[in-house]
């Protein structure tokens, strides 16, 4: 890790964690994670220290795991090193979610995938109005994982599953609207936006049906989901809905994350598995026309999505 790309210090009783990694938008690498597990683990079981403060300098507050990384490791050295990574990532979102003190996240502009399961989890979410929030996931060939789909699962309606299945990145007024934000900076009152539409699409436990639905739609914005939902990895729309599913029955962050880990174990060893060609479409190369393992939803069995989920 280089000098610097986490600032720890504590004052009049807070801890503050910032990220330091500005030209790679705070994306967390494997050292990064080590460090904040560590520091964090201190600051819990250290009385003096009796709140968190969270944030991120530059553009972005976190751009998420480093997953160009992650795909490197595990071309290089096998499916074994991407798992440990995400079990450490985990074990940190699970510090983070155990803190047992008051937790404060300040969110600005990129906010998505690992550093949302940094900063979300019993944290009052302060957002600031340039924020671009998603868990993409679904487009490098994995799932909202990171403890998420806690978060998801308990949104309104299905608003949870409409973000977790399509992977759209959302603005500070939609994301307070949906409540994954508490409050936008210069903002004095929640936004009276309609998300109610995604609650007839978004039913049941079958991808294929959904995206059925969707396409069948006169509703524009169900249309454009439907579109988006298209340029994703099938097996990973599959598997997160039926990972979404089974989080809504668990009760608390720390299930989740088992059930994330569980899902990396199924899921990445499996031939099927899009996440190098996902990485390499969006983000080494660039060409954003992934090869996904199966082209269509309605291919994929969603007795398969089930059990990889477990």
């Amino acid at each position: 890790m280089a000098d610097g790309d986490v600032q720890f210090e504590v004052r009049e009783g807070t801890g503050y964690l910032r990220l330091m990694r500005p030209t790679a938008l705070n994306a967390l690498s494997p050292q990064m994670i080590a460090v904040i597990t560590e520091q964090l683990s201190a600051w819990r079981d250290d009385a003096s220290v009796q709140a968190l403060d969270i944030s991120g300098e530059g553009r972005a507050y976190c751009a998420g795991a480093d997953v160009r990384w992650m795909r490197s490791t595990m071309i290089e050295n096998g499916v074994q090193s991407a798992l440990e990574f995400l079990a450490d990532e985990y074990a940190m979102d699970a510090v983070v979610a155990q803190f047992g003190k008051p937790v404060t996240t300040h969110l600005h502009g990129v906010a998505m995938g690992g550093g949302l399961g940094l900063g979300m989890h019993g944290a009052t979410r302060v957002a600031t109005a340039d924020l671009a929030m998603a868990m993409p996931e679904v487009g490098i060939g994995l799932w909202p994982d990171v403890g998420m789909l806690f978060e998801f699962s308990r949104l309104p309606g299905e608003i949870g599953t409409w973000l977790a299945l399509t992977g759209l990145t959302i603005d500070a007024n939609t994301a307070l609207a949906a409540g994954l934000v508490d409050q936008v900076d210069l903002m004095s009152a929640k936004p009276d936006l309609d998300l109610a539409w995604v609650d007839d699409y978004f039913v049941g436990d079958d991808a294929r049906e959904i995206i059925t639905r969707l396409e069948a739609s006169s509703d524009e914005r169900a249309v454009q989901a439907g579109e988006l939902i298209r340029t994703r990895s099938p097996l990973s729309v599959a598997v997160s809905l039926a990972a979404i599913r089974r989080a809504a029955t668990l009760h608390s962050v720390g299930d989740v994350l088992d059930q994330d880990l569980a899902i990396a174990r199924a899921l990445l060893p499996d031939p099927q598995c899009d996440f190098v060609e996902g990485v390499r479409a969006q983000l080494v190369d660039k060409d954003r026309q992934p090869h996904w393992s199966v082209a269509r939803i309605e291919d994929i069995d969603p007795d398969k999505a089930r059990a990889i989920v477990g």
